[in-house]
């Protein structure tokens, strides 16, 4: 799990490119505050192979990253 929620970007992508360099996992769940990081972890999360599902709870963002 990576919680991004207050950091804007490029920090929540710099995050998750570590936790993938890191942990190489088949899924990961990232969770922003704001739809640029949504929409930049996504971007980022595709080119890197994962599929992203995206949840909205009330202006908080759960990504989940499955490969």
């Amino acid at each position: 799990m990576v919680d991004a929620r207050g950091y804007s970007c490029p920090t929540p992508v710099v995050m998750v490119q570590k936790a993938i360099k890191e942990q190489n996992p088949a899924t990961l769940e990232v969770a922003v505050d704001n739809q640029c990081s949504v929409e930049n972890v996504k971007r980022f999360a595709q080119n890197a192979g994962y599929q992203v599902k995206v949840s909205d709870f009330e202006g908080d963002f759960k990504l989940v990253l499955t490969k």
